[in-house]
């Protein structure tokens, strides 16, 4: 099977098993990447209690962990999610939102990325400041292209053993060995908040799902993307979009995926 096969099948697998995901995201978006994971076909539970991580954690898929709306708080809450998944080899998501807008972001970023993610989400100025201490952007938002960035992405997928996922116009994926990059989706995507942040949720599920970081975050760009352009058709604003967006992430199908995907792969020039 070519790669494009495994990433239509992964769906069909995705609604058959119904991933459960455990989320520890930013309360701005919360209720829109539940949505967005039972849409898809998957599972959430949503919760930051330190209390009761390491039973969440355990009977759990996959950890999606999301450093929005940060507090002394859920960052000790985040860690231990993180080192258990790490202990149990529990398959999670690092989204390290603004991670370039004040020091205790950057921190507890790197922080968590000591107990090797197996995805990394983010967009152009979050992965450069993640990975090169340097700002690109406003806030949250980012001011560089992903593709600009695509090299940065490989040398730190390969020094962090990890994959990379970096969203945008066109959105780049990479192991350190593989290159991804998918033309789907919409501008009008870019204003309806958290996009990125529900980008990462569905890594969650497909990490849940196939044994594959590459995969998983490949496919559930690929859906969002494609989910997000055929939305925009039927939709006057945002407004329309964002619950547009849910229903064709419903509707969608390994076939009508397939149809619409546009994808390229590249590998990469040998250390």
């Amino acid at each position: 099977m070519t790669f494009k096969d495994n990433l239509l099948d992964s769906l069909a697998q995705l609604r058959q098993n119904t991933p459960l995901v455990l989320n520890m995201t930013n309360f701005v978006v919360m209720n829109n990447t539940a949505n967005a994971l039972l849409a898809l076909g998957a599972s959430p539970i949503m919760s930051d209690a330190t209390e009761e991580t390491p039973v969440m954690t355990d009977i759990t898929n996959s950890l999606v962990i999301n450093i929005g709306t940060l507090t002394g708080r859920t960052v000790m809450s985040m860690k231990c999610a993180a080192s258990h998944a790490q202990a149990s080899g529990k398959p999670w998501i690092l989204d390290p939102v603004g991670a370039g807008a004040t020091r205790f972001r950057l921190d507890t970023a790197r922080l968590l990325l000591k107990y090797n993610p197996s995805v990394v989400r983010g967009n152009a100025s979050e992965i450069l400041a993640l990975f090169k201490g340097e700002s690109g952007g406003r806030g949250v938002d980012s001011l560089l292209d992903s593709q600009s960035v695509a090299d940065v992405a490989v040398a730190a997928a390969r020094k962090h053993n990890t994959v990379i996922a970096i969203t945008g116009a066109t959105d780049v994926i990479t192991d350190g060995h593989q290159v991804l990059r998918l033309s789907n989706g919409h501008p009008m995507m870019a204003r309806v908040t958290g996009t990125g942040c529900t980008a990462s949720a569905l890594v969650g599920a497909f990490l849940g799902t196939v044994a594959s970081p590459l995969l998983a975050a490949t496919a559930a760009l690929a859906c969002l993307g494609v989910a997000g352009e055929m939305a925009s058709q039927n939709s006057r604003g945002p407004g329309s979009l964002q619950l547009n967006i849910l229903d064709e992430l419903y509707c969608l199908t390994p076939e009508s995926l397939g149809d619409h995907l546009r994808m390229d792969i590249t590998e990469t020039e040998k250390e």
